[in-house]
C-alpha cells in the first residue's frame, strides 16, 4: 500500500507544480487588463446622455461619468436584436421589453448581473406563495377532521371485567402502598393560554423569553409546556424547534 502513494514527494518538488500559483496570479492580471481595454474600446463610442462627456466602467453594469452620472449601459445604448426593443435586467441576463427573448449584454466582460431588485420582488412572490399554501393545507386538515362521536351512554369500566384491575396492574397501582399525596389543584390552564397570547400578539417568541405565571420557575415551566401542546393542537399557535429552545407564531385566524 505504501509504494501507491511513492511518487508523491516528486509530484510535490516539480518545477512545474511549484509555478502554478505565479501563472495563476499572470492569468488573472492579464484578464484584468483585457476587460479594461475591452471596456475603453467600447465606451470610446459612447457620450454620457446628460453632459456629453466620455464615461469609465465603474462595475458590473454600471458606468460613470465626470459629471457624477452613474448608470447602467446595457439599458441606455442598447436595444434588443430581435424587435430593436428596450432591454430588460433580469437577475443573471437581459431580455427583450416585447418577446422575452434573452439578449446578451456587450457591456459585461465574463460576468453575470445580479439584479438584487429582482430577486428580492421574486423571494417575496415565492414567501407569498407559500404562506397561501400553508393556510390552503391547513384548511384542508381542519375540513377533514372526524366529527364528534357522540356517546350514547357513560363509558363504565365495570363492564368489561377485569378491565379495572389490569389497568391498575399496567400504572402500577396494585403495588402502592396507602401513603397520600398532596394534589397541586392550583394550574389553571385558561390563565396560561391568556398570558401566552398577550406575550406573543401577532408575532412569535421563544419559549424562553415568556415571562412566569406562577412562583416557582420549575413547574411554570411545565405548565406552560403543556398549555403549549394544547393550543397547538386548536391550532392558535404553531410549535417549531429553534437549537434548545421553541419558537412560538400565532396563527392568523
Amino acid at each position: 500500500m505504501p509504494k501507491q502513494y511513492s511518487n508523491v514527494p516528486k509530484a510535490l518538488n516539480n518545477p512545474l507544480l511549484e509555478e502554478i500559483h505565479f501563472v495563476h496570479s499572470k492569468i488573472a492580471q492579464l484578464k484584468e487588463k483585457t476587460r479594461k481595454f475591452y471596456f475603453h474600446v467600447l465606451l470610446s463610442k459612447y457620450n454620457c446622455p446628460k453632459c456629453g462627456e466620455g464615461l469609465t466602467m465603474t462595475d458590473q453594469s454600471q458606468c460613470l461619468c465626470l459629471c457624477g452620472n452613474i448608470f447602467d449601459p446595457t439599458l441606455v445604448f442598447q436595444k434588443s436584436t430581435c424587435c430593436g426593443a428596450q432591454l430588460i435586467r433580469r437577475t443573471f441576463h437581459y431580455v427583450c421589453s416585447r418577446c422575452k427573448k434573452v439578449n446578451p449584454s456587450r457591456f459585461i466582460f465574463d460576468e453575470r448581473i445580479f439584479d438584487r431588485e429582482y430577486f428580492s420582488r421574486m423571494m417575496k412572490a415565492y414567501r407569498a406563495k407559500a404562506k397561501k399554501k400553508k393556510k390552503e393545507m391547513i384548511k384542508f386538515f381542519t375540513e377533514a377532521r372526524s366529527g364528534e362521536l357522540p356517546l350514547l351512554q357513560e363509558p363504565c369500566l365495570e363492564s368489561v371485567p377485569g378491565l379495572i384491575a389490569d389497568l391498575d396492574h399496567f400504572v402500577g397501582a396494585d403495588e402502592a402502598d396507602d401513603t397520600e399525596f398532596a394534589v397541586d389543584f392550583g394550574f389553571a390552564m385558561e390563565d396560561y393560554r391568556s398570558h401566552i397570547l398577550v406575550a406573543l400578539g401577532y408575532g412569535s417568541r421563544l419559549f424562553s423569553s415568556i415571562n412566569c405565571v406562577s412562583q416557582d420557575p420549575r413547574e411554570d415551566k411545565i405548565w406552560r409546556f403543556v398549555t403549549l401542546i394544547f393550543m397547538q393542537h386548536d391550532r392558535e399557535i404553531e410549535l417549531t424547534q429553534y437549537d434548545n429552545d421553541l419558537l412560538i407564531e400565532s396563527i392568523e385566524g
